[in-house]
């Protein structure tokens, strides 16, 4: 089976970026860091800047000085954001992914496929961290004492949690999960947030609802930069997030004891929130401007999340995800992890894929998969029978329910070029032979296209394009008029070594 792996340079070796202070160290030193000393306000003000941000793909602001709030209090914004340094696009991503900053999309997904590969580390309990410099217990309790933003206009509250990691474990203690979950400010001791019963976080909720006891939580800010990432990847119910990032890095992550339960946290953490999940109380919910680029005019119904502690390390940093219209972390972590984890379940199930990206630009609406022009040497079937086992491997998967659209390609394509995977969507999919539907499968209530009626069933349509060409190419594909594909190796080097001589900025 074609995997690519021996071109890719950067995946065996890692720096294990083990904080977040070490990580915007990191950022600063490649110019992907922005130290913002202008006072600003954490009411829409911070959200706008982190918005604008995204759209301009500027460097990662880090606000030192926020109205209301002592000036060693600070906010990161856009921490795996995309930037706009030619060959440090991805910076922030590699980085945390502990690759070089130059590293490519397809070597970030071969790194993370290859650590499934491995057995799990336990991460290993330390008797203290710098997240217990400060503890706040019983009245001195107050979520309001970090400059939590409103990130956007339009939306409920002002939104703890965009970056942290969620902890909740199963009441036999066999499943922790460590996840990223949106959560809201609902009064100086209690939060509320969404608590999907399909997601992995409800199902361990309903354990403790089903025995009669709240569930015990925990939120873990501003950790070192990998472990967003394990949060975002949808690995199967009942593996531990911790343990692969062990097996990822080769070495267990650090954690600490909670002050009020037996959870344990990232010891790398900024700021850590204890308590329990109500299992009777709730409250309202949103809107929030979310990764799909709406918000919508509607709040919900939600569990509360009540505070029994709050530690901090001295000089606390916060950071913030303003999700909405790509591109932003959930389009580039949820993207690449979710790809990676795809790539995993089609070659576990037999599909020779040398290739699975979530493009951005489609704020993580599109599943694309590539596979060899001479797939039929593992694969004997026709091109829709390959696009439609494809499509049902990917929506069997946890992250199938949020993928509404799947495409397939040959590996000639590089997933990772936007400007490529339009083309071929637009030059290789037939307008009706092309689009396979497959109907009555979950849908993601989130996504804009989905109707009212289909927001209550859970119920819908999901898409495969079939961008292999027709059968009538047979295992084969027209020769590709490109500088990549158009002209020899020897002059492709001879141009690009000579591009400078002839005028041309690099």
């Amino acid at each position: 089976m074609a995997t690519g792996q021996d071109s890719l340079k950067n995946v065996g070796t890692k720096r294990h970026i083990k904080d977040l202070r070490e990580y915007i160290d990191a950022l600063r030193s490649i110019g992907e860091l922005q130290d913002v000393a202008e006072e600003v306000d954490w009411d829409l003000e911070i959200g706008a800047i982190i918005r604008r941000v995204y759209e301009t793909s500027a460097p990662a602001p880090l606000f030192n000085n926020v109205k209301g709030f002592p000036r060693d209090y600070r906010v990161l914004g856009a921490p795996a954001a995309t930037g706009r340094q030619a060959g440090l696009q991805l910076a922030r991503v590699a980085l945390s992914l502990g690759l070089d900053p130059h590293a490519t999309g397809r070597e970030m997904i071969e790194s993370l496929v290859s650590a499934r590969q491995r057995d799990g580390i336990a991460p290993v309990r330390v008797p203290t961290a710098p997240c217990k410099e400060n503890i706040a217990l019983g009245d001195d309790i107050d979520l309001f004492q970090f400059p939590t933003p409103l990130i956007h206009g339009g939306d409920g509250g002002r939104y703890f949690n965009t970056w942290g990691v969620l902890i909740v474990q199963s009441p036999d203690k066999k499943w922790t999960n460590w996840t990223i979950s949106r959560m809201m400010i609902a009064d100086k001791n209690k939060l509320v947030g969404l608590v999907a019963p399909s997601q992995h976080l409800g199902m361990i909720h309903k354990m403790w609802s089903d025995i009669g006891k709240p569930t015990p939580f925990a939120i873990a800010q501003g950790c070192e930069p990998f472990l967003p990432f394990v949060c975002a990847m949808p690995l199967p119910a009942f593996a531990d997030e911790a343990d692969y990032a062990g097996a990822y890095f080769g070495e267990a992550i650090k954690v600490v004891k909670c002050e009020t339960s037996d959870l344990e946290v990232p010891a790398s953490a900024e700021i850590v929130v204890e308590g329990t999940i109500s299992n009777t109380e709730t409250a309202s919910e949103g809107p929030m401007g979310e990764y799909a680029g709406y918000i919508w005019a509607e709040s919900i119904e939600q569990p509360l999340f009540n505070v029994t502690a709050i530690t901090y390390r001295n000089q606390p940093i916060l950071p913030v995800v303003a999700a909405g219209e790509p591109i932003e972390e959930n389009h580039t972590v949820c993207g690449i992890t979710g790809a990676a984890e795809t790539l995993v379940q089609l070659r576990q199930n037999g599909i020779p894929a040398t290739m699975a990206w979530m493009p951005f630009e489609s704020a993580a609406h599109i599943m694309a998969v590539s596979v060899p022009v001479d797939y039929r040497a593992t694969v004997d079937c026709t091109k829709e029978e390959l696009c439609r086992r494809i499509g049902n491997i990917v929506l069997s998967t946890k992250l199938g329910v949020q993928i509404p659209k799947i495409m397939v390609v040959h590996d000639d394509v590089d997933l990772t070029n936007p400007k490529e995977v339009t083309w071929a969507f637009a030059t290789r999919c037939h307008p009706d032979e092309g689009e396979i539907v497959l109907h009555h499968r979950p849908v993601y209530p989130l996504s804009a296209f989905v109707t009212k009626g289909e927001k209550v069933s859970l119920d819908g349509p999901k898409s495969v394009y079939n961008c292999l060409g027709p059968e009538d190419w047979n295992n084969t594909i027209p020769r590709r008029s490109s500088f990549r594909f158009s002209y020899p190796g020897y002059l492709q080097q001879k141009v690009l070594s000579k591009w400078k001589d002839y005028g041309f900025e690099q």
